[in-house]
């Protein structure tokens, strides 16, 4: 009898062991010299870039999300002859467990919203500024749409994530969005939505592989050759996943995929009391992560959001340097 206990106390023992997620690898103790950081009111640090114009003389003031796995390292295409003729401002800076920036223990939409918020005040940055999202990154975006409308003159949604369980939108077409995916995607995103305690040890164990294996599944040949140019340095990955994947990139589609105390066809014009500002959403036409028709029926129900369809234009978008420019002339007219 006390051997069967001990064999099931080893068993119970080793199962905890293996889903229970590890803690953030620690950042250097003078990481705050090593780049820039603000300290937000609860003691977390952000890391941020800043580029462009001058903030204080600025005309136009964008705070960039960076994508599933990147950093405020992203490379921006576009000219200085462009920032200076549009006069903007660039803010990148690391989500909550990315890079530099201090992980939070439950990160949601609704608290990267705030983050978003206390660091442009931090930063002194002004009242108003636009917020771009691309991808997974686009997450926030919604979630500052709906919990600081006030504060934004502007939102761009680049190939915008779709939550799959978002309660208002046709069930049949979030489902055909889901299935648009590689099986695999299809039950991590599962696994990460209802049983979000699990995902560390499904991301982790050695039995079968938690995302497809075959780019071509995800990706068009032209993103495969923009992500081996950008996206796959080694500096960038060492950079954005120092603290570790958990508190990054698992975090990340544990957010994503949840359930949101709201659906984007609930948000409410940010820009209808007669505030300047306009929102747009970018949506690639040989994208084969994002259904198409699930942006339209968003665009249909919010019809303030102004929705550009790109031809020729798979999922990395935003590393085209004439679509980033387009989006970006787009944010700031």
């Amino acid at each position: 009898m006390l051997l069967l206990v001990l064999v099931v106390g080893l068993i119970c023992y080793h199962v905890y062991k293996s889903i229970k997620p590890p803690p953030p690898i620690p950042l250097p103790e003078n990481v705050s010299e090593i780049c820039p950081r603000v300290k937000l009111n609860d003691g977390r640090y952000i890391a941020y870039r800043e580029l462009g114009f001058p903030k204080d003389k600025a005309k136009n003031k964008i705070i960039i999300f960076h994508g599933y796995g990147s950093s405020k390292l992203v490379d921006l295409k576009i000219t200085q002859e462009m920032i200076e003729e549009f006069e903007i401002y660039f803010l990148l800076f690391d989500r909550a467990g990315y890079g530099e920036s201090d992980a939070h223990p439950s990160r949601t939409i609704k608290t990267d919203a705030y983050d978003i918020e206390e660091l442009a005040d931090k930063l002194q940055i002004g009242p108003k500024f636009h917020v771009l999202g691309m991808s997974l990154g686009a997450y926030p975006v919604y979630g500052c749409l709906k919990y600081i409308p006030h504060r934004l003159s502007g939102a761009t949604l680049v190939v915008p994530l779709l939550n799959f369980w978002w309660r208002r939108m046709p069930q049949n077409l979030l489902s055909a969005a889901l299935k648009k995916l590689p099986i695999e995607n299809q039950w991590t995103f599962r696994v990460a939505h209802y049983l979000p305690w699990l995902l560390y040890w499904w991301l982790t164990q050695k039995w079968f592989s938690p995302f497809s294996q075959n780019p071509l599944k995800t990706m068009t040949e032209r993103d495969i050759e923009l992500a081996d140019k950008h996206t796959k340095h080694s500096y960038i990955k060492e950079s954005a996943l120092r603290q570790g994947e958990y508190v990054s990139t698992q975090r990340d589609i544990i957010a994503s995929f949840e359930n949101w105390e709201f659906d984007p066809t609930e948000l409410l014009n940010p820009f209808s009391d007669g505030n300047e500002g306009s929102v747009h959403m970018w949506c690639a036409l040989e994208d084969k992560q994002i259904l198409r028709e699930a942006l339209l029926y968003i665009c249909d129900k919010l019809p303030w959001i102004k929705l550009h369809q790109v031809p020729e234009a798979g999922h990395l978008i935003i590393h085209e340097k004439q679509h980033f420019e387009d989006i970006i002339k787009t944010a700031c007219s």
